[in-house]
């Protein structure tokens, strides 16, 4: 007897368990993806003496991640539409398998570049999927209780990632980070042929002769200087009735358009800081990489138990309550961080990461459900896609803004990181580009007030 394979013999084998299953099979490789994204971080130092790199040109491997990552976001809705869900996915993570591999074994900066491209590439595609199936496979009263239980398990792997990491890399250096991904990649690989289904959103038959991608559109995305041209040719094709690459009707609700300028300045401020506290910790207070790792990790179970919380939180309270908490609690963590000095003991460092991770925990489940809950059925592909491609574009100017920002204070104050030893004059500079942080989470609140939950529809059984 063949596997199932279809949305429907899936759902008739293993009943109504099956979109659990289905959740659990695309949370291994978003969790895989994700934590390629933040774990590169902790070897940026071991890195940068490696290749004798200078700080602008060792955060180009997050920052090119990011835009690859950004880019592809906009093609997800057109792939799985297709491809199907299971080609698509199992594309994503044979590429960031590739990635990983690659990485690891390069001898050169410009191949660890290129492989890092490839892992951006793969994560882009695969982070909105999970969104996707929450909307589409979930009524609506569970659907904060599968954003939460999603993120929980999401940050799991980089909560523990870090610390792993960090022992990593003192022990064999900075290629044993990129191996880390390739468990997660074998596993969600096996549990994409045994759960996830071939057939496209809705549970519709792919239809690999369908609308073409709009090539000409994701290059000009991909150039963030001609936003202006990409959002006319958009608006243009939309007009003539051709499928653009981003659905602009999408901005039309006041939810969405509000929730993708929070989503923009928190992807700038998360993986700012993500990028920006390794490095601090370790060149602006001297801690080894594996120290780094243990003090991050209690902060990353903290968030993992805050977003299964505030995940049923989300479907009582008014989603806007929450993203601005959340948003509140992480301006505050990161202007505590001017509090600390060269002789601050390690317990405040590991209370004001705690901090940030809780206000994490309050905007991550929250944020997708408020912006996606007032479009129509057939636009929830294209705004999930959507929303984590500000978000994602966000998070690439964030890196490349907090380098810049780290370097020009740096030179300011009169020090430089190539310095063996840190200085009050350092982390001054460090606590500039932590406010820098704190004042656009600050602004994002102004959006975050304008999102405003849509009525919740009574309980039922959604459309697969």
């Amino acid at each position: 007897m063949s596997s199932p394979s279809t949305l429907a013999d899936m759902r008739a084998r293993y009943g109504t368990r099956y979109r659990w299953l289905l959740l659990l099979s695309v949370m291994v490789g978003t969790m895989a993806s994700i934590m390629s994204s933040t774990i590169v971080n902790v070897a940026i130092p071991d890195m940068s003496r490696h290749f004798t790199l200078g700080q602008e040109r060792a955060q180009w491997v997050t920052s090119g991640f990011m835009v690859a990552m950004t880019v592809s976001m906009l093609t997800t809705p057109w792939l799985l539409a297709r491809y199907g869900y299971r080609r698509t996915y199992v594309g994503t993570m044979v590429l960031l398998l590739a990635g990983g591999i690659v990485g690891g074994f390069s001898s050169s900066f410009a191949l660890v570049l290129a492989a890092r491209v490839a892992e951006g590439l793969a994560a882009g595609v695969v982070q909105p999927i999970p969104a996707i199936i929450i909307m589409r496979a979930f009524a609506p009263h569970e659907q904060g209780r599968a954003s939460g239980i999603f993120g929980m398990g999401v940050v799991l792997a980089p909560a523990i990632g870090p610390s792993i990491g960090g022992v990593l890399v003192d022990l064999f250096g900075w290629r044993s980070i990129f191996f880390m991904v390739v468990p997660f990649c074998l596993a969600s690989l096996w549990l994409a042929y045994r759960y996830v289904p071939v057939t496209a959103p809705g549970g519709v038959a792919a239809n690999r002769k369908g609308a073409t991608l709009d090539w000409r559109g994701l290059l000009l995305g991909a150039a963030l200087l001609a936003l202006v041209v990409f959002i006319a040719w958009q608006r243009r094709l939309a007009n003539t009735g051709q499928e653009p690459l981003m659905n602009l009707a999408l901005f039309g609700y006041r939810q969405f358009a509000m929730g993708s300028i929070v989503a923009f300045i928190y992807g700038t401020a998360l993986f700012g800081s993500t990028y920006l506290l390794p490095v601090y910790m370790q060149l602006g207070l001297g801690l080894s990489a594996s120290y780094v790792g243990s003090i991050l990790l209690p902060s990353g179970f903290v968030l993992a138990v805050t977003i299964a919380l505030v995940g049923r939180l989300a479907d009582r309270q008014p989603t806007y309550l929450l993203v601005s908490t959340g948003l509140a609690l992480l301006a505050l963590s990161f202007a505590l961080m001017l509090t600390v000095t060269l002789s601050t003991g390690i317990g405040v460092l590991v209370a004001w990461a705690i901090l940030g991770r809780i206000a994490l925990g309050f905007i991550l489940p929250s944020l997708n459900l408020g912006s996606l809950r007032a479009l129509d059925k057939n636009l929830i592909s294209q705004g999930s896609s959507a929303i984590s491609f500000v978000r994602m574009l966000g998070g690439a100017i964030g890196v490349s803004l907090c380098g810049i920002v780290l370097e020009w204070r740096l030179s300011a104050h009169g020090d430089s990181l190539a310095q063996t030893a840190s200085s009050p004059a350092r982390l001054a500079a460090f606590n500039e580009s932590f406010m820098l942080l704190a004042a656009l989470c600050a602004l994002a609140l102004v959006a975050a007030w304008q999102l405003r939950d849509a009525p919740v529809a009574a309980p039922g059984r959604p459309k697969g």
